[in-house]
């Protein structure tokens, strides 16, 4: 059975340190610490007394000045490694922490999810073909020496940095390891990591190259696991969770967030608040106890951006700058239909097209797969729809030589809305107002990703309130932007009642509009 080593690394919260300490042996696991040597000696005497008696904690033999993207935090991560591989000859598993890690798993569950398969968990994505970085500096992380660390000594690092690139002192990567990048937060086998420290001892070039190299310890691990394990024993994932901002900060976890945490496919989180008390001992207690069974839908991701972007919504289109002068025609009439149930509008044109024989197209620049005449390629992707939408409408009306033209709108999209609005052509907006069961609510959440099969039913009771009125947002915006010309249409109401609005947006007589408002299957979920 897994018996696991963490190897945590922290610098902070002396107290909340030996309380994780004792929460993770009592479940009969070890630990092994590295305390930053910057942080105060009385906070890591006050630990080594609060673990005294504890025979499952060890402590690196020297402690670090740990710096952010240095090699200290690698030399601090191999001292604690050393440390755990000597004192516990029964750890199996080895398994990197910070102090701000805790458990979303209980041990039972984590010792049988590792004991499933005979892998290492750790991502390593290909250094210069991935995209795993995102901004700042890429190759010179490696070919360039660094001495500085680019956060408090920003100028003599780069001042450094621009030195060597002038003088052509550019390094060559070690010839037989192939780079690799990827998340610091590791769970290695005890042979993987008995290997590794014998290749460390044996390989001082690549030691030497990977001190003077830029946050070695996305890179350092990451390489020679790589290089030392075949690929058919290594699974690229953390099985820590962790989330970032839009601003690439680590995304703080408070007492609010137990069950969307233990609904994750992970064992750890990162990062927990230190002002989560609750959070921390309900945690706590988890990882101790017996039997949980838990229900794993993975939706944290996008159910993190789904919330978060809701706070954008002032974001808007601009034009571009082609566009500035383009016109759809004053002569033309474009009617767009707009509902959250892309099926009822769906059946809806398509009943104008028997009816009308108006064209009419789907949801244009919602949905990919709507069909299109071939325009040249502006029409193949969404993102070209959207970024040419009023040069592909324009073509649209040539292909079919019409000055009348329909097609259906997300009512997310007030932004677009506007912008057709603002054109020289005669533009009519129809809203159809359907009513939502939980049951479609659910289904929606599950098919855009915001839950699964697996979901916690008390994260489906918080979701669904903030859905319902994500969808009554839409439609008063819609209302407050005041676009002239906008007719409804209501699932509550009657065809009779259905029929003057939309005869009055397609222009068409009161009869025609009355077949299509009294189609039967118009509002059927």
């Amino acid at each position: 059975m897994a018996r696991i080593a963490y190897i945590l690394l922290c610098h902070k919260d002396p107290d909340g340190i030996v309380a994780q300490a004792r929460r993770l042996t009592a479940a009969g696991d070890f630990v092994s610490i590295h305390f930053d040597a910057r942080a105060p000696r009385d906070a890591y005497d006050k630990i080594r007394a609060g673990l005294a008696e504890n025979r499952s904690v060890t402590f690196a033999r020297r402690r670090l000045k740990c710096g952010w993207g240095e090699w200290s935090l690698v030399d601090a991560t191999l001292q604690a490694v050393q440390a755990a591989v000597d004192a516990f000859p029964r750890a199996t598993h080895f398994y990197m922490l910070s102090g701000d890690c805790m458990p979303i798993k209980s041990a039972e569950f984590a010792h049988t999810f590792l004991d499933r398969e005979e892998v290492d968990y750790i991502e390593s994505f290909d250094f210069f073909n991935s995209d795993w970085i995102k901004t700042g500096i890429k190759d010179e992380r490696l070919i360039y020496r660094h001495w500085f660390n680019e956060r408090n000594r920003k100028a003599l690092f780069y001042a450094s940095m621009n030195l060597q690139k002038k003088l052509g002192l550019a390094r060559k990567v070690p010839s037989d390891i192939a780079m690799q990048i990827g998340s610091q937060w590791w769970c290695l086998r005890r042979r993987t990591i008995e290997m590794l420290l014998e290749f460390c001892a044996r390989r001082r070039d690549v030691m030497r190259f990977f001190r003077t190299t830029w946050i070695p310890d996305e890179t350092f691990f990451q390489t020679l696991v790589r290089h030392l394990v075949p690929e058919h024993e290594i699974r690229t994932r953390t099985l820590t969770f962790l989330m970032f901002t839009d601003y690439g900060m680590p995304v703080t976890f408070y007492n609010d967030h137990y069950d969307l945490l233990l609904s994750q496919d992970y064992l750890f989180a990162r990062k927990i608040s230190p002002d989560a008390k609750d959070l921390k001992e309900r945690l706590g207690k988890l990882y101790a106890a017996k039997g949980v069974r838990f229900g794993i839908s993975n939706e944290g991701r996008s159910l993190f951006k789904f919330l978060t972007g809701r706070g954008r919504i002032g974001r808007r289109f601009a034009p571009r700058f082609w566009e500035t002068e383009a016109s759809l025609g004053r002569e033309r009439t474009l009617m767009m239909v707009t509902c959250k149930k892309w099926h009822v509008a769906k059946r809806l044109v398509e009943r104008v097209r028997q009816v009308t024989n108006l064209p009419a197209l789907d949801y244009l620049f919602n949905e990919a797969s709507t069909p299109l005449p071939d325009l040249g390629g502006i029409q193949s992707t969404l993102e070209k729809r959207t970024r040419h939408r009023r040069a592909l409408v324009r073509m649209l009306y040539d292909y079919w030589q019409t000055d009348r033209l329909i097609f259906c709108i997300d009512p997310a999209n007030v932004d677009l809305m506007q912008d057709f609005y603002n054109d020289k052509a005669k533009v009519r907006l129809l809203e159809i107002e359907c009513e939502f069961t939980d049951e479609y609510l659910l289904g929606h959440a599950v098919r855009v990703g915001l839950a699964g099969e697996r979901t916690p039913q008390e994260t489906i009771d918080r979701l669904l309130p903030t859905i319902r009125y994500d969808v009554k947002f839409e439609s008063d915006r819609i209302r407050d932007a005041g676009f002239p010309n906008a007719y409804r249409m209501r699932q509550s109401v009657s065809a009779d009642e259905n029929t003057v609005p939309l005869a009055e947006f397609l222009d068409i007589p009161v009869d025609k509009a009355r077949q299509i408002a009294a189609t039967d299957y118009l509002f059927v979920d």
